[in-house]
């Protein structure tokens, strides 16, 4: 069958175009998780102009679209500051922006569910502020945060297809190329060509969101 040789023959690049894409939403992740948590207990360290300052911060980033987000970085920012700023950077800066100000909010809610007995027994017994959150309150934290955290991932992972708008060839990008490639040979080359993306993107998105949900009926 055509389709399928086409697709075949088609591997290795949809292979790096998805590398491309794995490796823009890992670098975000790690971003995200230690900028997130180090905004999160700030925002809960009861300085009423940090808690309100990250909370603009958050609400900023939240109402605008991760596309103006992308081209105001690989545009704007760029000629603004007079340095070349990659699409891979970019994207990479965008992403990780948006996933620290979301874990940022998922790590505040996590600490507040936490009952505020815990902060009192452990100041009682000597802790300073920094013990009871490393010791105390992180780890306990920790178990509620992890559901969100791979769902925030796994958003990540889905918005990524954007970037072709800035020119970074990942996996979508790389179908593109494909399909036009081979599009007059054969009128059902973008079928399988997206059919496969979509596999693509279930096969990594389904498990981490039901892994998730798991953990979030384990854990809640």
């Amino acid at each position: 069958m055509q389709g399928l040789e086409i697709l075949s023959q088609s591997l290795p690049r949809l292979a790096q175009g998805l590398l491309v894409t794995l490796e823009i939403s890992f670098l975000s992740m790690i971003i995200s998780l230690f900028g997130g948590l180090m905004l999160g207990v700030a925002m809960n360290a009861g300085n009423k102009f940090i808690k309100l300052t990250l909370k603009l911060g958050l609400e900023i980033v939240r109402v605008m679209p991760q596309l103006v987000w992308l081209f105001i970085v690989y545009f704007g920012l760029s000629k603004a500051l007079n340095i070349h700023i990659s699409a891979f950077s970019a994207s990479v800066i965008v992403f990780s922006i948006w996933g620290v100000f979301e874990m940022m909010d998922l790590v505040r809610g996590a600490i507040e569910s936490i009952p505020k007995s815990q902060f009192e027994s452990a100041a009682a017994l000597g802790f300073s502020k920094f013990q009871i959150y490393i010791y105390i309150i992180l780890p306990l934290a920790t178990r509620r945060l992890v559901p969100g955290a791979i769902n925030l991932f796994s958003r990540i992972v889905k918005t990524t297809p954007i970037v072709v708008l800035i020119g970074v060839v990942e996996l979508l990008k790389v179908g593109q190329m494909v399909i036009e490639s081979n599009l007059f040979e054969y009128n059902y080359t973008p079928f399988f060509v997206y059919g496969s993306i979509f596999l693509i993107y279930f096969a990594i998105c389904y498990p981490v969101s039901l892994y998730s949900k798991t953990l979030e009926r384990k854990w809640g």
